[in-house]
This record gives C-alpha cells, structure tokens and sequence, in this order.
C-alpha cells in the first residue's frame, strides 16, 4: 500500500514531489490525527481494504479522505492507495496521485456549473444575452425556452415544462437510450434525436436515470458562455481549487503517464473505454478525469457548503449548493438495513446511513468504478476509485467502513448494500434468459436468414444483421471477428445467432441469441479479436448493467417488419401499463427493416 496523510490541505504539494514524505519500506502506514480526532485510514482499515480487493478481484483501489480542521479551517487530507496501476507493474505501484475516469461522478460538476451561470446572470456578470424575451435564469427556466431553435419535443412533451431542475434531478421522464448515440456525435445530435426517444413515464412522474439531460446541460453552458463547456469548468471551478491534474481530455491525462490502466470484471485488461473521439458528448455526463488527490479538494469545497476553506472564495453560490444537495425526488422508498430511503437532488444521491446524513454519487464504466460522497454534518468526505468495471457494491461496503472508522461506530456485521439499481430483476443477461425461458419454448417461425438484413431507428440508427450462412463482405468480416471471439470462449457455432457490427459509445457490435418463438436475447459487446494488453486472447466485454436486452421480431404475412429492442425492462413495464403493450409502443427503439 501506498498512504501518505497530511494535515494541511497545502502540505498536498510535496505529494508528488522529487523527495518522499516517508520512506514506504521503513513506515508502510502512517496516521496523523485531525485536531482531537484521530486518523481514518488506520491500520485496521487498511488491512479491511486489502482484503476487499482480494475477495473481489479488483486491482487497485485510490482512496481520499477529507476533513475541515477544527473551526472548518484548513482541511485535513488522508491519501491512500493500494494495488496495482499497471499491467507491468510490481503489484502495489498504484499512488493516490493515479487518474481515473470519475464517470457519473462529474455531474455534481455540471450542476454546480448551471448554478454559477444562474448567479452569474442574476449579478449581471453574464454578458451573453439569454434567448428571444427571457430575463432571468434560474432552476425553473424551462429548457425549450433556453434552446428555442434547438429543443426538438418528444410527440408527447408538446406542452412540457420540463425545467433545469427537472432535467438534472432524472425526472424528465426518460429512460438512458445510451444507444441512441456513437463517437462522433455532438450534443446537437442528441437534442435532434430527442423526440425519437420514447419516455417511460410522464414528466415528474417517477426518478429514472437518463444521461442525456447531461449532455444537453452543458451544451446550454456553452451556449450561454460563448466558449465549450470545459473551459467554463475550468476556469470557475478546476483553476481556482488548484485541481491541476483534472482534465477532460483523455489523450493529455494518458501523456502524464499517471493515468490508470483498467480492467474489467475476469481481470480482462481493456483500454480506456471513451476515446477523446466521445469526450466532449459525454464531458457534462460522465467526461472528468482525476485523482483522489484532487477530488479531495472537491470535496472540501462541498463540506464547506461551496466555499474553498484554503482561500475563503465561493466556488458553489450558497442558493446552487442548496440546490443541488436537496433531495427531490424518491429513488428507493423502502429503507433496507441500515440504510434509508434514498433521494436523489441534482448530481446527488442523499441518505442515511445507521442515522448518519450521506450525500453520494457513484460513478460506472467500463474499467471504473467509483465512489464520492460527504457527511455534512459530520464533517467527513471520502472518494473511493477503483480500476475495475462492476465494483460498486464493494465500494459502498469500504464507504460503510470509512463512516464507522470515521465516527467511532461497530462494525461486528458487514452493512447492508443498497445498490441504486431502478431496472427490474431480468436485467443482466443471465436474467433475461431466466425470464424467457418460463415462456413456451418455441423454435423460430423462420428460418434464421430470414431474420436477417438492414434494420433502421430514427434515433438508434441503423445496423445489419448477419447469419451463419451470411457471405456479403461485411458479413464476413463480422462472423470472422466473432469467430474468433467464441473460439476463444468456446462457444460453438450453433450459439452465434444474429450478429452485426454496431459502433457506439458503449460497444462495437450486437449479438442476439435466439430463446424463443422469435425472441432473441441481445447483449451489446465490445470485442476484442486480438486480446489487448499482455494477454493476446481474443475476448469480448458488455456491460451487465447497460449492455443488455432482448429483441422481439415481428411479422406480417410471413415476413419479418422489424424487431423491438428493450434495453429497460422497467421503461417498457411502464409503456405497457400506459398503452396496452403493444410491441412498437412498449419497445425503447422500434427497427424496421429496411432491407
């Protein structure tokens, strides 16, 4: 392990410097105590970290913990990290100045962003006229008034008054439809695909995870400040909080050679999963990179409810920090161990936890894990990043740990997880197949070509499926890469089923495998045919959260019309409870065929 713990948020400058603070070999741990407090990350904990990481096979972990001194002065730092950082490295060579992808955890940045402008606006230092006759910004400014020639309506939001408050609490109504977009997309072409997408519920109906409003949030920073949405983040909150390896770009955070490699669940290494190609889309959604180091920074800021304790300026306006962190919407209404009912209020979950106020955001994807939260009235915030997919339940559990280490509390009983899962049970592949199969077992009413061909959404886009006995070039070079892809995984070549190659933000190609009467389970992969990393063995990753659905053809006068992807079992629970279910009505994207 490597830990260092510093008392002065200022002392955090000899972090990375040419001499060490302490000698590793002589004092592999050291605890300074915090006033009258006395350190965190003990030896106890430390040696509870270790042993999580073994038992769920995660690589390495970075963690951060912060504290204001006494009179909420200079805050008090503990860093620490444990495992590896690289592929080629000794075992134990991650350090807490490692970067990671923070993931969803950067939409805390993009909230307190919107919070700057509305005060910017309301002081009159924004000079940037606001749309056709509007006065005032704030959290109830309805969206379409912001984008008046840019904000395309679902048919159904004809009227809507979807505000900003709505947008970033999840109460849009909205499922993810993160496959409605792909690299190379803008925030443009996620607001004019906007009325393709089929909504779940009605406006303020019920909390549904949707990463789109995000984008579209810092597409409205951008647009109001005449400059693209990192460089306001930037200049207002990373430059004045010295978050000096924090960035957008993951090309400049790969060139510091501190930028963690990742490995996904079966310790399957894999690149850095959204390429400087995706950065911008996804910069107000999930598009930060930094170190437990810097967040902790972040998170000083946040316990002191928006003002920078090292230099007393406001970096979150005290009305935006309210704003944020006030829950306002249910996302779990069953309390569950010792864990609460949970809300969510902008960027930002909030709980208790054994009667302690927890303010938290998980972060997920691909080859990261992560976790930031603050107890505001117990003066302690801690960030937890891992460098492997699917970890968040172990996160939570070394939350849990911190908190009892932190305030004193037992903790003879591994505490409850309370994971923020809304989709339904038949959610991970294994899932779906479960669900399918209490059905009828049916063949295909086809023969497996005839299912095969171009299917087209006007959100989604388009893909083309191909079959065993596909022989076009593009058939062939996608049966080659998944050919080698189950050879190596040893699947036989019955199980392919329909296969084409479908480049988004979150996977290269489908896979659908047949279960029953003209039911498919879909999984959404990323393949690798020629391995990556030290290890050359092809393979293949998907996400069990995201990355997988069932397709449901349908025909007429004995021939296939399209197919119905359900992405969210939850979303098409809700459509059919509101349309009857219909399959096109139910469906999150509706493939017709086009040839």
């Amino acid at each position: 392990m490597r830990a260092l713990v510093i008392v002065a948020h200022v002392a955090l400058a000899f972090l990375c410097s040419a001499s060490p603070l302490f000698d590793e070999e002589q004092v592999p741990f050291v605890s300074i105590p915090v006033g009258n407090r006395r350190g965190v990350i003990t030896p106890g904990l430390s040696a509870y970290v270790k042993n999580a990481l073994q038992t769920a096979s995660i690589p390495g972990l970075s963690m951060g913990i912060v504290r204001l001194a006494e009179g909420r002065h200079l805050p008090a730092v503990e860093l620490a990290a444990w495992g590896k950082q690289t592929e080629d490295g000794d075992g134990e060579d991650l350090t807490p100045d490692a970067l990671f992808a923070i993931a969803s955890c950067s939409k805390a940045f993009l909230v307190a962003a919107v919070g700057l402008l509305i005060d910017d606006y309301a002081h009159g230092r924004n000079v940037t006229p606001l749309p056709g006759s509007m006065r005032l910004l704030s959290w109830d400014t309805k969206m379409h008034h912001l984008l008046p020639d840019e904000w395309s309506f679902p048919e159904e939001w004809a009227e809507s008054t979807l505000s900003l408050r709505d947008a970033f609490s999840h109460l849009s109504g909205l499922p993810r439809h993160d496959y409605s977009y792909r690299p190379g997309d803008t925030t443009s072409d996620v607001l004019r695909r906007l009325r393709h997408l089929p909504h779940a519920y009605e406006l303020r109906e019920q909390w549904m995870y949707n990463n789109q409003m995000f984008m579209i949030g810092a597409h409205i920073v951008a647009k109001l400040t005449n400059a693209p949405y990192r460089s306001f983040v930037e200049s207002r909150i990373l430059n004045p909080l010295n978050m000096s390896s924090t960035t957008f770009t993951p090309s400049a955070a790969a060139k510091t050679g501190r930028l963690t490699q990742t490995w996904t669940r079966g310790s399957r290494r894999v690149p850095f999963w959204f390429p400087d190609a995706v950065a911008e889309l996804f910069a107000g959604a999930g598009g930060i990179i930094s170190s437990a180091e810097d967040m902790t920074k972040w998170l000083a800021v946040l316990l002191n409810e928006g003002t920078d304790p090292t230099t007393n300026a406001t970096i979150i306006p005290p009305a935006a920090f309210t704003e944020m962190t006030t829950a306002r919407s249910i996302v779990s209404g069953v309390a569950v161990g010792d864990i609460s009912i949970m809300g969510y209020g902008m960027g930002w979950f909030r709980m208790s936890y054994r009667g302690h106020d927890v303010v938290w955001h998980f972060g997920a994807i691909p080859g990261f894990s992560l976790l930031v939260a603050f107890l505001p009235a117990d003066n302690l915030g801690a960030v937890l990043l891992a460098n492997m997919d699917e970890k968040q339940d172990d996160n939570m559990r070394m939350l849990y740990r911190v908190i009892d280490e932190a305030l004193g509390l037992s903790h003879d009983e591994e505490p409850t997880v309370s994971p923020v899962r809304p989709e339904t049970a038949a959610h991970t592949e294994d899932g779906l197949i479960h669900a399918l199969e209490i059905l009828p077992v049916e063949a295909l009413l086809l023969n497996l070509e005839a299912y095969t061909g171009t299917y087209e959404d006007c959100a989604y886009g388009a893909l083309t499926l191909c079959g065993p006995s596909s022989t076009s070039e593009y058939c062939s070079q996608v049966l080659a890469d998944f050919a080698a892809v189950d050879t190596a995984q040893h699947i036989p070549p019955s199980e392919h089923g329909l296969i084409a190659a479908w480049d988004r933000a979150w996977s290269t190609h489908v896979r659908l495998r047949h279960t029953s009467g003209n039911s498919f389970v879909a999984t959404f992969p990323r393949l690798f045919p020629q391995g990556y990393g030290r290890n050359t063995t092809p393979f293949e990753f998907w996400d069990s959260q995201i990355s997988v659905g069932r397709a449901e053809f349908v025909l007429h006068d004995g021939e296939v019309v399209g197919f119905a992807l359900v992405t969210e079992e939850q979303a098409a629970a809700a459509r059919a409870k509101r349309t009857g279910g219909n399959l096109r009505e139910i469906a999150d994207a509706w493939f017709k065929r086009a040839a």
